[in-house]
């Protein structure tokens, strides 16, 4: 049992607690005998974080572009190419297996405490093996317009027809495209192509939309289309980002069917706490309106359960926040990965400060140290084992 500030996202309590298992299993109880107790000293207990947007066997290779700024995303894919197989550092790390690439992401993630993660690729079968965060399984996906037809996968596979891959996705299950990814106008005519296909529905989540404008924004309010906002990406290639305000104007949902994604560090932000920082000084959303982005409304854009809450019978996945700040949201917003005291997964403690040492004992886990951003940290044996064991390094981790 964790004593701390809970966030249920429905309420705060400002004295409360989590008992838990693989699932929780009580809210805002008192002790019972048998509890190994946990104060959090004040910290707040929030449900893991969702990352609505991620390429995780594209996270190894660090920011690339090579002119100032983009107007479509098709030009940076056109600068890509040729360095696929021409430049030597690009080639050596496309030649790394896919089961350490996809490994290296969610390690990416769940550092930076986002235990959902939705991959946009196909859900490749090394996905199925067992990975550190939970990765979205049901969905349907489209790269774009501009790569219909053409590789877009890890393994070379098909960015896939829009209209068709669509027309094949539940309508209980998001369909996830990027979108309106520029600021030409050829972008901006995208939302307009994709409604003219039947394609833009309650199911549909456009990634990026950098080129839509207010009128385009309110057709997605009438279609009740969801959007993905990956500020830090589009402020690296384009230069802006999307209108998330016009959206917001527009929805008739509050809060409004908009989630945060990190995109890969090709060109996002180093993880997803950071991705949240970018998008507060875009001065877009307030902190409240952030974590909806990356709780609650991620979790109803996803058409996923349990995430992005905490509520009793739900999987135990969630992160222990320092009390900065004067509410949960403003503390969210001044943590690091360095920072968080815990991330857990399924009620298992992933990495989390020495004063979290009791928890991995009660539920069982031998643990290793590690510095994490140069901060002394416990982290899950097993998991510690296999970032040792990986080709690929993730910055500011080493192990003790």
């Amino acid at each position: 049992m964790i004593w701390g500030r809970v966030v249920t996202i429905a309420n705060i309590r400002d004295i409360g607690s989590l008992r838990f298992t693989t699932r929780i299993q009580a809210i805002g109880e008192a002790p019972r005998r048998g509890d190994t107790v946990i104060d959090a000293a004040g910290a707040y207990v929030l449900p893991g974080l969702i990352n609505a947007h991620d390429h995780l066997e594209l996270n190894h290779y660090g920011r690339l572009k090579f002119r100032d700024r983009y107007d479509n995303a098709t030009q940076w894919i056109d600068d890509m190419r040729p360095r696929l197989d021409g430049d030597p550092a690009i080639r050596e790390a496309r030649r790394l297996p896919l089961t350490e690439r996809l490994f290296a992401g969610a390690v990416k993630n769940l550092l930076a405490g986002a235990t959902t993660v939705a991959h946009h690729n196909p859900y490749y079968s090394e996905l199925r093996r067992t990975m550190p965060v939970r990765v979205v399984r049901r969905y349907g996906w489209a790269h774009s317009f501009a790569l219909e037809g053409q590789p877009a996968g890890a393994r070379g596979e098909s960015g896939g027809s829009v209209h068709q891959r669509w027309r094949r996705t539940p309508e209980n299950a998001p369909f996830f495209v990027h979108l309106a990814e520029g600021i030409d106008v050829a972008a901006a005519q995208e939302l307009s192509r994709l409604d003219s296909l039947g394609c833009l529905a309650p199911n549909t989540v456009v990634v990026h939309g950098v080129a839509i404008d207010s009128t385009g924004f309110e057709r997605m309010a009438q279609a009740d289309a969801g959007l993905v906002w990956c500020p830090a990406s589009n402020m690296f290639l384009f230069g802006r980002t999307a209108s998330v305000r016009a959206f917001v104007a527009a929805s008739r949902h509050r809060p409004p069917p908009i989630a945060l994604g990190s995109d890969s560090r090709l060109t996002g932000a180093g993880d997803l706490l950071d991705e949240l920082r970018v998008a507060y000084a875009s001065g877009a959303a307030s902190p409240g309106q952030l974590l909806d982005m990356v709780t609650t409304s991620a979790a109803r854009l996803l058409r996923l359960r349990y995430a992005g809450r905490l509520t009793v019978g739900a999987p135990a996945d969630f992160i222990v926040v320092p009390p900065n700040g004067s509410n949960a949201a403003d503390a969210l917003l001044q943590a690091t990965r360095g920072s968080l005291r815990m991330v857990a997964v399924g009620g298992r403690p992933m990495v989390a400060d020495w004063g979290f040492a009791s928890a991995f004992r009660a539920r069982g886990c031998s643990v290793r140290s590690i510095m994490l951003d140069g901060e002394a940290r416990l982290m899950d044996s097993g998991l510690a084992r296999r970032i040792a064991g990986s080709p690929i390094r993730e910055p500011g981790v080493s192990l003790v």
